[in-house]
C-alpha cells in the first residue's frame, strides 16, 4: 500500500506519543481487552480463573510500570496530558484501590458457590431462565473486563489537559459503572434502577460539561488548560463565555464527586448496585473525579479564581451539611454510607478552596484515607446477612460486636476514620484540608466543617454502640466467613487506615511532594 502524497503529508503529521509515561493506561487497555477474549473464546468453566489472572495481572503490571514512568513534569500525547506530581499520584491511588476493591469482587464463599453478580444480566428478574441459571452456578465474568475500562478512563481523567480529553476519560470511566451497577444478583430490579437513574442522571452530567466545553472554546479558541489560562488572564470581552462556561463544567464534575445539589443519584445507586461494585465506584470514582477538578480549576480557571471560590465555597458548606443531616435520618446502611459519601466530598472540597498548594496535598492525603476506609466499611458490609442475603437494615446489626466481635471492631475502625478521630486515617485527613482552608481565609467554611463532622460523629457512634451496646433484635442476622481475598481486601484496609492515623506524616509528606500541578 502507497504512502500518502509527499504534498499532503504535512497535514497529516505524525503524533509524538511517549509510551513509557502512557504505559498504565495502555496496559489496562490491553487487560481489559484481554478480558473481552477471554468471555468470546473460553469455555465458561475457565473463564473465572483466566479473567483473575488478566485482571490482577494487568494490575500489578501497570503499578509497576507507572513506578518506572519516571518523575520528570511535562506534557504529553501532543499535549493532551499532564504528566505531574498529581496525576502520578492519582494514578498510582486508582491502581491500588482497583486492586484491593476487585479482590472483593472475586468472593464466593459468602454464598457458597455464588459471586454477587446476576448469572445473566440480560434474564427477566424471577424468570424461569434466570432460576435455572441460578441452580446451575452460571456465574458472570465480565464484570472483569468492564472494570478494567472504567479504571482506564479513572486513569486518564485527572490527568488531562485539555477539555476534549477529560471529556472522552469521563464518558471511558462511566458507561461500563452505568452497566455494573445493573448487575445485582439479588434485588434485581431495585439494581437495574440504580442503573437507569444512573445512566440518565450521567448522561445529562456529561451534556453539560460538553456544553461547557463548547463555551470556553468559544472563549479561549483552545481546549487546553494552559491556553484557557492564558486567555482568562489577558481577555475581557465575552466574559459571559467564560462564567456559563465555568458553571456548566461544574455540574459535570460536582455531579461526579457527589456534591450538592448534584448528589440525587448517590444514595439510590450504591443502595442498588451489588455492593462490591459500590466499594469499588465510591472509592475510586471519587479519586478520579476530584484530580480532575482540583486540575481544571487551579491550572484553567485558576487566574478567575474569584469568579468561581465563592461558587464552591457555598457548595462545599451546602455538600457537608446535606450529607451529615440526611445520613441521620438513614435505617438502611449502604444509603447511611452514601450520605456519608455526600459529607465527605464536601470536606474534600474546602481543600479545593484552599487554592494552594498545602490545600493539594491535604486533598491528596484525604482521598488515601477515605478510598480505604470506603472500600473496607462496604466490604464489611458484605459480610453481614439476613435471611434474605446482605442485611441492609439497622436493626440487623445490633449485636454484632456479641457474634463477631472481630468484625464489628473492624467496621467500628472504618466508622472511626470516617468521623475523623484521632489515631485513625481520617483525622490528619480532615485536619490538613481544615488547615489549609483555614489558612487561606476560609474560616467561616472551617467552622461549617467542624459542625459538618461533629454531626457526622454522632450518626458513625450510633451504629458503634448499636453494636456493641444493644441486645440483638434478628436471630436470623449471620456473619459469614470471608475467602481469603475478602480478608486480604479487608486488612489492607485496616493497615493504611491504622498506620496513616499513627504516623501521618509518611502519608503527608509523599502527598505533598506531589501537589504541584504543570501548567
Amino acid at each position: 500500500m502507497m504512502g500518502l502524497p509527499a504534498a499532503t503529508q504535512g497535514l497529516f503529521p505524525v503524533p509524538q506519543l511517549e509510551y513509557q509515561n502512557l504505559a498504565p493506561v495502555l496496559i489496562v487497555l490491553v487487560a481489559a481487552l484481554l478480558g473481552v477474549l477471554v468471555e468470546a473464546f473460553l469455555p465458561r468453566t475457565a473463564r473465572f480463573r483466566a479473567q483473575l489472572v488478566v485482571t490482577f495481572g494487568g494490575l500489578l503490571i501497570a503499578l509497576a510500570a507507572l513506578f518506572f514512568a519516571g518523575n520528570t513534569d511535562g506534557v504529553i500525547a501532543e499535549g493532551a496530558i499532564a504528566w505531574d506530581g498529581p496525576a502520578r499520584f492519582l494514578q498510582g491511588l486508582i491502581l491500588v484501590l482497583s486492586f484491593v476493591a476487585f479482590l472483593l469482587f472475586t468472593d464466593r464463599k459468602i454464598d457458597p458457590g455464588r459471586d454477587a453478580f446476576a448469572p445473566r444480566v440480560s434474564a427477566v428478574p424471577g424468570s424461569a431462565e434466570e432460576q435455572s441459571l441460578t441452580e446451575k452456578l452460571v456465574q458472570q465474568t465480565e464484570v472483569y473486563p468492564l472494570a478494567l475500562f472504567s479504571v482506564s478512563g479513572m486513569l486518564l481523567f485527572p490527568a488531562a489537559n485539555d477539555l476534549l480529553m477529560m471529556f472522552v476519560a469521563l464518558e471511558v470511566l462511566s458507561l461500563p459503572l452505568y452497566l455494573l451497577a445493573g448487575m445485582a444478583r439479588r434485588r434485581r430490579l431495585l439494581s437495574q434502577e440504580a442503573a437507569l437513574k444512573y445512566f440518565l442522571l450521567g448522561a445529562y452530567s456529561s451534556a453539560f460539561f460538553l456544553f461547557g466545553s463548547a463555551m470556553i472554546y468559544g472563549y479561549a479558541n483552545s481546549l487546553r488548560f494552559s491556553e484557557i489560562a492564558a486567555a482568562t488572564s489577558s481577555q475581557s470581552a465575552s466574559e459571559g463565555l467564560l462564567l456559563v462556561g465555568i458553571g456548566l463544567i461544574s455540574v459535570g464534575l460536582l455531579f461526579k464527586i457527589g456534591a450538592a445539589p448534584f448528589h440525587e443519584w448517590t444514595p439510590d445507586v450504591y443502595q442498588g448496585a451489588p455492593t462490591v461494585i459500590t466499594a469499588f465506584m465510591a472509592a475510586t470514582t471519587k479519586v478520579a473525579a476530584f484530580g480532575a477538578l482540583v486540575r481544571i480549576f487551579y491550572v484553567a480557571f485558576g487566574p478567575v479564581r474569584e469568579q468561581w471560590l465563592p461558587l464552591i465555597s457555598v457548595i462545599s458548606a451546602l455538600t457537608m451539611l446535606v450529607g451529615v443531616i440526611f445520613a441521620l435520618t438513614q435505617r438502611e446502611m449502604k444509603r447511611m454510607l452514601a450520605y456519608s459519601s455526600i459529607a465527605h466530598a464536601g470536606f474534600l472540597l474546602t481543600g479545593v478552596v484552599a487554592l494552594s498548594q498545602k490545600g493539594v496535598g491535604a486533598i491528596l492525603f484525604y482521598l488515601v484515607a477515605y478510598g480505604f476506609a470506603t472500600i473496607g466499611a462496604f466490604g464489611i458490609v458484605t459480610l453481614v446477612r439476613d435471611g434474605a442475603g446482605e442485611a441492609s437494615d439497622l436493626s440487623a446489626w445490633a449485636g454484632l460486636g456479641k457474634r463477631s466481635p472481630g468484625v464489628a471492631a473492624l467496621f467500628s475502625l472504618f466508622l472511626l476514620s470516617m468521623a475523623g478521630i484521632p489515631l485513625t486515617a481520617g483525622f490528619p485527613a480532615k485536619f490538613a484540608v481544615f488547615s489549609a482552608a483555614s489558612a487561606s481565609g476560609a474560616s467561616w467554611l472551617v467552622i461549617v466543617g467542624v459542625i459538618a463532622s461533629a454531626i457526622a460523629g454522632f450518626f458513625y457512634v450510633r451504629v458503634i454502640v448499636l453494636m456493641f451496646f444493644t441486645d440483638p433484635q434478628d436471630d436470623t442476622t449471620t456473619v459469614a466467613i470471608p475467602s481469603l481475598a475478602t480478608a486480604v481486601s479487608l486488612a489492607v484496609c485496616a493497615g493504611v487506615t491504622i498506620v496513616l492515623g499513627v504516623l501521618p506524616q509518611i502519608g503527608l509528606e509523599v502527598a505533598d511532594r506531589a501537589s504541584l500541578f504543570i501548567r
